[in-house]
């Protein structure tokens, strides 16, 4: 079972709002290819060529990091084991080499704790190669790791050859794969997701600051890639008024693009949208007839939440009615079917939500069940 099919809420149902006929939302971007995600719903909020193949760049970290914070969980590594700064690493991730480095010394021993700091904050390469050797003897093998990770995670179309995201044959994620690895990482590790968060670290004298654009603007993570092949990227996540979204987009010409378009997105999924709850299990909603009970009614509650994910408004004409089977002949089971909760906009119903008896109702004894009937008899005749 992959981790979007355990995302889904087992007792909320949602429902897209164009089952409302509710009008949808104009949203565009320059970014080549992206995805906007409600993490609470699942529901994609946006898409634009989110399945397209690109290459990953420093985008692959993320999937880096979430191996070693398995390893770490498993008891198959610790923040305070330390490794050498190979030549290796120091050559292709280091000061000299043009990318994003963590200025790591050569055959120096760092402890994992600052390699993912490193790794994650300043996005060394140099940190993702030390970590690829350290834990797995090469990136290589570390790859292998990551592959195995990705494919138990349900990354379906994104494959990995490095821990850094470097240009590499065969190398290739896609938006809607890094969305989906995002919500893994900060439902899985939540007392490691706020290194996300974290807007600068210092390390060998050196103190580089976050590269994601959208932490000062109310974003808590995640982080940033680019090269020549795969331009500008960046996955993200925020909250507001306890809503989740994550975003994915590449392929931006600059970073100013990349943080302009980043923030547009944000606001569009956090501002634009509202989830309301209609129906809350249990809530006692109206009353069915009884007849020939202990009692003349009983209540009517809903087994689940209905929460829809809507353009923000959309649902102020939306009405409720309550419709009822009643008379129910006694007795009533708890938990019998005994109506619905319909939700109309006008006169076109636009959702059904069945619902059942809150409690039991005993038959009444004999005295009463004939006054009952004689009752219903007089008023029968009266109406003629």
């Amino acid at each position: 079972m992959t981790f979007r099919r355990l995302l889904a809420p087992f007792l909320v149902l949602i429902v897209a709002a164009c089952g409302f006929g509710a009008p949808a939302l104009a949203f565009e971007t320059k970014a080549p290819t992206a995805i906007l995600v409600d993490v609470g719903t699942g529901r994609v909020l946006f898409e634009k060529n989110a399945d397209d193949p690109i290459p990953p760049a420093s985008l692959a970290k993320l999937m880096t990091a979430t191996v070693v914070f398995d390893m770490i969980r498993k008891g198959e590594a610790s923040k305070d084991d330390t490794f050498e700064v190979s030549e290796h690493a120091w050559k292709e991730g280091g000061a000299n080499s043009g990318g994003s480095t963590m200025f790591l010394p050569v055959h120096k021993r760092v402890s994992l704790g600052d390699l993912i700091k490193g790794l994650i904050i300043q996005s060394g390469n140099d940190a993702a190669i030390v970590i690829a050797e350290g834990l797995s003897g090469s990136e290589q093998g570390f790859a292998e790791k990551m592959n195995a990770e990705a494919k138990a995670i349900g990354l379906s179309h994104s494959h990995f050859v490095n821990p850094h995201g470097l240009p590499a044959e065969g190398q290739q994620v896609t938006m809607r794969d890094l969305a989906l690895l995002a919500e893994y990482l900060i439902k899985t590790f939540p007392e490691e997701y706020p290194l996300f968060s974290e807007e600068s670290f210092r390390f060998n004298g050196i103190t580089q600051r976050n590269r994601n654009p959208l932490l000062a603007l109310g974003a808590d993570g995640l982080k940033t890639g680019h090269t020549a092949a795969a331009g500008y990227g960046l996955v993200a996540s925020a909250t507001k008024d306890g809503r989740r979204i994550v975003l994915a987009m590449s392929g931006m010409q600059s970073s100013e693009e990349r943080a302009r378009e980043a923030k547009r997105l944000m606001d569009f999924g956090l501002q634009d949208f509202e989830e309301v709850t209609l129906v809350k299990a249990g809530e006692p909603l109206g009353t069915a007839r009884v007849a020939g009970g202990s009692q003349a009614s009983v209540q009517l509650t809903a087994r689940e939440d209905l929460a829809l994910l809507v353009p923000r408004g959309s649902l102020k004409d939306v009405s409720r009615h309550i419709v009822d089977n009643g008379p129910i002949p006694a007795p009533v089971a708890m938990g019998q079917r005994a109506g619905w909760a319909l939700f109309s906009r006008g006169d076109e119903t636009m959702r059904e939500v069945p619902l059942y008896a809150a409690e039991a109702v005993d038959r009444a004894g004999v005295v009463a069940r004939v006054a009952e009937t004689i009752v219903g008899q007089f008023s029968s005749e009266r109406s003629e």
